[in-house]
């Protein structure tokens, strides 16, 4: 995902090192598990996310790892997740000044 969105003109890409953002599928769907599922979002990911510029995209391709960061970030609709094909999308539409 990197090298791709490397390619867009003026995109600069920052990765967030983190292991899983805590749904791992349906897991973080389970009441049984939300607490947990919060718990491993909130080691690196959620903090990330928020510490972001207001104009930082998030991409996230899986769509439980979406929904986690969603629920995580109620209230800061500035980070809405998205996949990668849709901000590929964006960039094809959008003309090169090369």
């Amino acid at each position: 995902m990197k090298a791709v969105l490397g390619l867009i003109p003026q995109l600069e890409v920052q990765v967030i090192e983190s292991s899983c953002c805590g749904m791992a599928g349906s897991f973080g769907y389970d009441a049984r598990h939300h607490a947990v599922s919060m718990q491993m979002a909130e080691l690196s990911l959620l903090p990330a996310i928020r510490a972001a510029a207001s104009d930082a995209l998030v991409v996230a391709n899986g769509t439980s790892c979406r929904h986690q960061i969603r629920d995580g970030m109620r209230g800061a609709a500035a980070h809405a997740p998205e996949h990668l094909a849709r901000i590929l999308e964006r960039a094809l539409r959008t003309p090169s000044s090369e």
